[in-house]
């Protein structure tokens, strides 16, 4: 069973899923940041594929891609960093074992080849995929026939703004979890999820997908943690985590720092 549907069917609830940057804050530090993840208990993560033009992303994560691309970061150099994870040439090191995705946007996965892609992340151990730009036609007609040979799930995303027809074609169309957006605004910390935001997570449980979801966009706090966690079977936080990692430099200080912010 692909890792990401083996979490979901073992843990229903309070999972949390991590976003960083490829190559941000220094170059060939994704490894240890994974492993540093899963040594400090976080559940999933997201590695983030630097692009000079992520449309969906707020300033804290372009400010973080841009300094991945001057650093010299491509998809082949993380494909390559990431290689020996799953299986480490070094005997003492831990095996990480916790799901992974790549999130990144089209022009660089199509530069690469997306067969050549979905290889590559069979190889190392990527067990899913986000692209917030790929249009959910050409992902039924051309993409997830691909993704499927190599047991990679794409994740599509919803938002406020998703047609109730959509979600259950989304729902109908996918395996893994669907990607609840927050609010229909780029990444970037919350101190809360209003009325509507609130509104929109219940119509969403309400419609009975047979998806589990995750809700990501805004959440930096024990208020937006507390409110992602009742209305999903989890929370994804980003430009919280990727900012502590740009002050710090290290890992294990940033999730000190984010576990110390998410119970204020």
């Amino acid at each position: 069973m692909n890792r990401i549907n083996s979490l979901f069917a073992s843990k229903h609830e309070g999972i949390l899923s991590l976003y960083f940057c490829a190559g941000h804050p220094a170059p060939d530090t994704a490894a240890s940041i994974l492993q540093t993840m899963q040594r400090r208990g976080i559940d999933m993560a997201e590695i983030g594929i630097p692009f000079s033009d992520p449309m969906a992303d707020g300033p804290v994560i372009q400010d973080a891609a841009t300094k991945a691309l001057n650093g010299g970061m491509t998809l082949r150099k993380l494909f390559n960093e990431l290689r020996d994870l799953r299986q480490p040439s070094d005997p003492t090191a831990t095996p990480v074992t916790m799901p992974l995705l790549l999130m990144g946007y089209l022009n660089p996965i199509i530069q690469y080849g997306f067969e050549h892609f979905c290889q590559s992340c069979k190889e190392v151990g990527i067990d899913g995929v986000i692209i917030p730009d790929l249009p959910f036609a050409d992902y039924i007609e051309d993409f997830k026939p691909i993704a499927d040979r190599y047991d990679l799930r794409i994740v599509m995303l919803i938002t406020p703004e998703t047609s109730d027809e959509r979600i259950r074609f989304i729902d109908d169309n996918t395996d893994g979890f669907i990607y609840m957006v927050s609010s229909a605004a780029t990444t970037g910390a919350q101190h809360e999820f209003d009325s509507q935001k609130q509104a929109y997570f219940n119509h969403v449980n309400n419609m009975n997908l047979h998806n589990p979801r995750m809700i990501g966009f805004g959440i930096s706090n024990k208020q937006t943690l507390k409110s992602a966690q009742q209305n999903a079977a989890g929370a994804i936080i980003g430009s919280k985590f990727v900012t502590l990692l740009d002050e710090t430099g290290d890992a294990d200080k940033a999730l000190d720092k984010l576990f110390e912010a998410l119970e204020k």
